[in-house]
């Protein structure tokens, strides 16, 4: 519900602000300093694009002997070249690392997440950690392209197969890979791709869980079928091939439409809550075009995922992919994660909490430790991040209306950043080199990061309070608390509730460490922690005055869901999005942020969208559109015994980790497989059956 206040917030503070004399001196913006030098950083190597993968028939395929004997000979399952596309997407030998391999083996995860459910497209989180990464198959893939030379640098083809611009480059002929089908035997096509489409992302009423909304592929867009495997794009702008990127992970992957249309509100009588509720943790066996199906759930235990028998990749030598027979998510905690990889009784990690850096080195120099370590880039980089909605996002009463306002003003941010001391906020993280000054924008790891174009607010706490001053507030009562002033939210202490996922005990020491440092600016802030999908619903709802938030995608590799780099649209941004009236009140410097994203997206030249980014860091810093923490360099942790790991992998740049190594080709020498299967030679039974079959 809206409150209208008699006086405007901004109108009071200028009245405020007269009366105050102002002697402190502001510190003077600048570059933030050099980040120190870190040598266990790993080293890619680069290859061609064309030397990862291509789309051709092979004149025989192959499958884990298993399959044959207990499913095919028994008539339960088709031949496996009848289960393959006509041209089957196979990866070439020369891009894997250790060749070609052999079946047999888990993945053992283990994730701090619980899954909502299997409904990804109607808005569920599957608990994160790779999980929707290993169900999921989206247009095109970008996770590979970290071992790819920017210059050479575009999306690979995925679930299409190939992709043609009309002469004046309006519109986009995708070719979708034909034959394919979900994990259930039904056929894959372009009705799958018109669902999604049609009723999940131009649908309002559905928030798909990575922000899919039409402006993710450009204002005015539309796509129609033209048959079973052949879709046109129309687009507003000239050769937008930037939309090819949020054609990716996670913004176009098409759920299993047989399996969803019934559930939506346009076909049932369902509400959209019982759409994006109809398949819950305990529905096994849910369709999918990824690798692994879901066959088991143990509620706070364990989700285990077996083979896709109808999984549409191979290998030059026809073998099915994937090479292991099922993945493990055990359901922990996200400390726990990096402990038990490094130990040996979990396979993978992302290092990702700093807490554990040190400790996780020591463990994997040793010479008998079972997991390799390799730090890549520092990409992974936290943001407080403002709610700058003031026309009713997230319904705010009348205290959280004052906080947008005030979010709003330029000097009340400009207090904010200046009153964070990035150093010591690293340094209770983690000693040593790792973490890094980050005045917020893109990340210092990224390509398209350039240090002179970034504008850094020195830690000055003093000038910070001169900034709050003349954003109007003062102490009144005496309290140690600034005060509104008298006509707004009636002179009240400046309270602030700060979002934060409460499954990360990185966030969680950040949003204590801002909390100390605001108090001694004068502003009371509220910790509001969250686990992971209540955290996701408070955010995209607009239920927040400030949050924490770990960088995404398009802060690293700016390519990758460019459009959440401003409020381009109603549903672009993380902390901007519309109001009841559908519109987004952009303050000015947004509104060049704006028009800087769209030439971005809409420009061919390497140079020009160098240079545009220079623009953007820029106006994106100076303004303090997010205010950054700290960032610093993760750590792939990965068992020894699994080949096939690109080298330099980070574990975040276009997409997590779990993407980037490629999951379906990695693979165990057999003396080296360990016996964690739970359900040996079983296959995906059918969906929301229980469990596997044998």
């Amino acid at each position: 519900m809206r409150h209208f206040r008699p006086i405007g917030l901004l109108a009071a503070l200028t009245i405020a602000t007269s009366a105050i004399a102002i002697t402190a001196h502001a510190a003077e913006p600048t570059v933030p300093p050099v980040p120190p030098v870190f040598p266990a950083e790993g080293k890619i190597k680069y290859v061609e694009r064309s030397s990862i993968l291509e789309f051709k028939a092979l004149p025989d395929y192959h499958e884990p002997s298993w399959v044959t004997d207990k499913f095919v000979k028994t008539g339960k399952l088709p031949a496996v070249k009848d289960r393959l596309p006509k041209e089957p997407l196979v990866f070439k030998t020369g891009n894997m690392p250790d060749g070609i391999g052999v079946y047999g083996d888990t993945l053992r995860h283990v994730i701090g997440g619980r899954p909502e459910g299997w409904n990804y497209t109607g808005g569920q989180s599957q608990g994160w950690g790779g999980i929707d990464i290993g169900l999921s198959e989206c247009l095109t893939r970008t996770a590979p392209l970290f071992q790819v030379e920017a210059k050479d640098t575009e999306p690979l083809p995925n679930l299409a197969k190939s992709w043609d611009w009309s002469a004046d480059g309006h519109k986009l002929t995708m070719h979708l890979i034909e034959g394919a089908k979900w994990s259930d035997g039904v056929p894959f096509n372009a009705d799958d791709l018109m669902f999604y489409w049609d009723d999940e992302v131009n649908d309002h009423n559905v928030s798909p869980l990575n922000g899919a909304s039409p402006e993710t592929f450009g204002a005015g867009t539309t796509l129609k079928k033209i048959d079973d495997y052949t879709v046109e794009w129309t687009f507003k702008d000239a050769f937008p091939r930037q939309y090819l990127y949020a054609m990716a992970y996670g913004t176009f992957c098409p759920g299993p439409s047989h399996i969803l249309k019934p559930q939506h509100p346009k076909y049932s009588k369902n509400t959209y809550e019982q759409f994006k509720n109809a398949f819950p943790p305990e529905f096994m066996n849910m369709p999918v075009m990824g690798a692994w199906v879901p066959v088991e759930y143990r509620s706070d235990d364990i989700i285990v995922m077996r083979r896709n028998p109808y999984y549409w990749k191979v290998d030059e030598k026809g073998n099915q992919l994937p090479y292991l027979n099922e993945l493990h998510y055990k359901l922990s905690t996200w400390a726990d994660r990096d402990v038990q990889a490094v130990a040996g009784s979990g396979d993978f990690s992302n290092l990702e909490q700093p807490e554990n850096f040190v400790a996780s080195l020591k463990r994997a120099a040793q010479s008998e430790a079972p997991a390799r370590l390799a730090f890549g880039p520092r990409l992974i980089g936290y943001n407080l991040q403002m709610n700058f909605s003031a026309n009713g996002w997230g319904s705010p009463d009348a205290r959280g209306q004052a906080v947008r306002d005030l979010n709003r003003n330029e000097h009340f941010r400009k207090a904010v950043t200046m009153a964070l001391d990035r150093k010591a906020l690293g340094e209770s993280l983690v000693k040593g080199p790792f973490t890094a000054i980050y005045p917020g924008g893109l990340s210092s790891g990224s390509t398209f990061y350039d240090r002179n174009s970034t504008v850094y607010y020195p830690f000055d706490l003093a000038a910070a309070k001169a900034e709050l001053a003349k954003a109007g507030l003062k102490d009144t009562d005496g309290d140690g608390i600034v005060n509104y002033p008298a006509s707004v939210n009636g002179g009240k202490d400046v309270e602030i509730t700060l979002l934060v996922n409460s499954g990360y005990t990185t966030d969680k020491s950040l949003a204590e460490g801002v909390i100390a440092q605001m108090e001694k600016l004068g502003l009371r802030v509220v910790i509001n922690a969250l686990d992971g999908n209540q955290r996701d619903d408070a955010n995209y709802s607009g239920r927040f005055d400030w949050m924490v938030r770990r960088n995404t995608t398009e802060l690293a590799s700016v390519v990758q869901n460019t459009e959440q780099l401003a409020p381009v649209g109603p549903r672009t941004s993380w902390n901007h999005r519309a109001g009841s009236d559908g519109k987004v009140d952009l303050m000015p410097f947004e509104k060049d942020m704006v028009e800087i994203v769209n030439k971005f997206t809409q420009s061919q030249k390497s140079e020009e969208r160098v240079a545009l980014m220079k623009q953007f860091q820029k106006v994106s810093t100076e303004n303090l559109y997010n205010i950054g923490l700290t960032e610093y360099p993760g750590a792939l942790i990965i068992n020894k015994r699994f080949s096939n790991v690109p080298p330099g992998t980070p574990i975040f740049l276009f997409n997590w980790a779990e993407d980037s190594v490629l999951r379906e080709r990695l693979w165990v020498a057999a003396d080296k497989q360990g016996k964690y299967e739970l359900f040996a030679d079983q296959l995906p039974g059918a969906p929301g059956s229980a469990g596997p079959i044998k």
